[in-house]
């Protein structure tokens, strides 16, 4: 046991954190015109700009990484100045924030990809499930597989990315490797059935992510860049045969970038959106034994288990979101370990101001 617990400090890589309470990163869906965040958006992080490090939504790094309307892009000009809107305001609120850059792969639909095509993933399997587009809720369709020749150009897209957000000012970068996006479906056997050299075996399948990780370390540095994973989530059809195996690779592999963290998906609660299946072998143990760097753990954990998570040295800090977005202070609450406000979910995606800027502090309250 140590004497750490969620308020203690923390340095994550290059970047000191006053506690060890993330943001974790959540999908609002309320980007403006031309995907780009808006006054709206830095009202909310600033909101927040108390936890240790706000982990912004996920942020595509081109119009083909897009699966879902009205979130924010990080490709043009005018997205990289309205993200510099929001980290401008977190900063004056005292707060650190790092943008999570994401490519959806298989999870889009043709209505949001350029020209109209259709979506790609590292194999063609179709997924189940709807996108969320402009036209309404449409049904996923069977992806286009990459040509191998082609990846390195999505490796690039990351990279360029890495440096719009360098230059809209954000602290650090998180890749989104969880919940069955490109990344993801690259690294487990249930999406990727290529016989090139990003299939079959696990080093194969995890070339992908690692040359991602290489590209976006040489922009940033190892100490500005952190990873999401979700080794066991069953969400938008994911599996792998052995998760152990596969992400016990990528953790190790991952240990010659010097990262900022590994922030891994695991909850301890079974009705979590994202719980492993019935059965599933629990790798976070795993993974924060392999992983030498910084290690935050996610999924449904409150308060006293988060405590105890870090005074045990499961993990070096802990990633809340759903109370987040109810609980802009957040870590105020746990300091005065007062209760929490619950959020209405019906205003969790697209909208206006209602649930997302209304939620106030507990002083307010």
């Amino acid at each position: 046991m140590t004497d750490q617990n969620l308020l203690s400090p923390v340095r994550l890589g290059d970047v000191d954190l006053p506690n060890r309470v993330i943001m974790a990163p959540m999908t609002r869906s309320r980007a403006g015109k031309g995907d780009v965040a808006t006054a709206a958006t830095a009202q909310y992080y600033a909101q927040r700009a108390t936890a240790g490090l706000l982990i912004t939504e996920g942020t595509q790094i081109t119009q083909q990484g897009q699966g879902y309307a009205f979130t924010p892009g990080i490709y043009s000009p005018e997205q990289v100045a309205g993200w510099r809107g929001v980290t401008a305001a977190v900063h004056a609120a005292g707060g650190r924030i790092a943008a999570q850059l994401w490519h959806v792969g298989r999870l889009s639909h043709r209505v949001l990809q350029p020209g109209g095509g259709l979506p790609v993933a590292p194999s063609a399997i179709k997924p189940d499930g709807q996108a969320f587009t402009p036209q309404g809720m449409l049904d996923y369709e069977t992806p286009r597989a990459l040509e191998t020749e082609e990846i390195a150009g999505i490796v690039a897209d990351f990279a360029k990315a890495a440096e719009n957000a360098k230059a809209a000012g954000f602290d650090a970068v998180e890749l989104h490797g969880a919940n069955g996006y490109l990344i993801d479906q690259f690294i487990r056997d249930g999406s990727n059935t290529r016989t090139d050299r990003y299939g079959g075996s696990v080093a194969n399948r995890n070339r992908f992510m690692l040359d991602v990780v290489a590209a976006v370390t040489d922009v940033l540095g190892g100490g500005r860049v952190g990873i999401r994973f979700s080794p066991n989530g069953a969400y938008h059809n994911m599996s792998d045969s052995d998760p152990a195996a596969t992400f016990g690779y990528a953790a190790e592999q991952l240990n010659r970038f010097n990262l900022a963290f590994l922030h891994v998906i695991e909850p301890l609660v079974d009705n979590h959106s994202m719980s492993p299946p019935p059965g599933a072998q629990r790798v976070a143990g795993l993974l924060r034994r392999t992983f030498k760097g910084p290690f935050i753990l996610n999924g449904g954990i409150t308060r006293e288990a988060g405590d105890h998570l870090i005074a045990t040295d499961a993990a070096d800090a802990i990633a809340f979101g759903v109370p987040y977005i109810a609980n802009p202070d957040l870590v105020e609450r746990f300091r005065r370990n007062a209760p929490l406000a619950q959020a209405d979910r019906a205003t969790f995606y697209g909208g206006d101001e209602r649930g997302y800027l209304d939620y106030p502090t507990l002083d307010a309250a």
